[in-house]
């Protein structure tokens, strides 16, 4: 009997502590990890819908991801047309979950090409992470306000890092040669980094990796690459490489490096973290593009810093030399 009642007595306590456990449901790596720098260790299950590695442009929820939200407290969401499927998962899934909008305040970059439609990749300037961590932060302090406090002491922590890494990167990329700050992606995930840092952005594809390539979109970034003579083109973790490396090749540029844009990486990646994935971006565009561009196929007059009306001055006299003298001998 006393075995018995000892059983029934941990069986009790065990559902106690998993309903004690709030459950956090993130649309993205990229934000859980964010969430769970915060969190800290509050008794918060943090999860990310989209795994990481995965393209939330093109994802489709399974069965489990219905079953994260269903039994969410929390989901936070980027909006800004990022997440098109989360609507319907939601509502197929019958949550009672709070939503949060996590880039409210954020001014979004209106798409050119699409009417209603925004660049959602704001995470990608650390001056707009820090509006979504302090929303992450206040989501976490109303959905469990007994941990507030440790909720605002690891948001203070995170913050200072975010504003130190912010101002690192505009260092750096103020040290590439202003010619050469030409940032070729293979989707237009870095509008808000370039804008904020000082770098002119193209890409193959447009803000959405679930568009088609044109071939008019081919030909301008050719026509890039050997006006400003660009020395590296930039592949993505979540992209198919293959359009960007025939873009090197026919240009005869470098691949800079692989960038991260959706996802975070694995543990043992060089990017692991939302605040690693801004350094490790950061240090592969610095390096790639700051190399000194090779001249070897400018022209004598470039190389030897004569100007080069003078060799066409010479150029005319040499052709006109022999006319002027056939014409006195006759």
């Amino acid at each position: 009997m006393q075995k018995l009642l000892f059983t029934f007595l941990c069986f009790l306590s065990l559902n106690l502590s998993a309903s004690d456990t709030l459950n956090v449901v993130a649309t993205a790596s990229i934000f859980a990890d964010m969430a769970q720098n915060i969190a800290g260790d509050a008794p918060l299950r943090i999860s990310s819908i989209v795994p990481i590695g995965g393209d939330p442009h093109i994802y489709e929820p399974t069965p489990r991801d219905a079953r994260l939200a269903a039994e969410a407290d929390l989901i936070l969401m980027n909006g800004l047309t990022f997440e098109g499927w989360l609507k319907e998962l939601i509502q197929n899934s019958g949550t009672s979950a709070t939503v949060k909008l996590i880039t409210e305040g954020v001014t979004p970059i209106e798409s050119t090409r699409y009417e209603n439609a925004t660049d959602p990749h704001a995470w990608m300037d650390a001056a707009y992470g820090l509006i979504y961590i302090k929303n992450i932060k206040d989501a976490l302090v109303t959905l469990d306000p007994d941990n507030a406090e440790m909720f605002e002491f690891n948001y203070q922590v995170y913050k200072q890092q975010l504003e130190e890494i912010h101002q690192s990167i505009q260092k750096q990329i103020n040290s590439i040669p202003e010619k050469q700050r030409v940032l070729i992606t293979s989707h237009d995930a870095f509008r808000y980094y370039g804008n904020r840092y000082g770098l002119q952005l193209e890409s193959v594809l447009g803000v959405s990796t679930d568009a088609e390539v044109q071939t008019s979109d081919i030909m301008r970034l050719n026509k890039i690459i050997q006006e400003n003579k660009v020395p590296a083109v930039f592949i993505e973790t979540t992209v198919n490489p293959k359009l960007l490396k025939q873009l090197a090749t026919d240009n005869k540029v470098a691949i800079g490096g692989s960038l991260y844009s959706d996802s975070i990486g694995g543990k043992d990646s060089p990017a692991p973290s939302y605040l690693d994935m801004l350094i490790y971006n950061t240090n592969v565009i610095t390096e790639a593009l700051g190399k000194a561009v090779d001249s070897s196929d400018t022209s004598t007059a470039e190389k030897s810093g004569i100007p080069i009306w003078i060799y066409i001055l010479g150029g005319i006299l040499l052709l006109g030399l022999p006319v002027l003298l056939f014409g006195r001998k006759r």
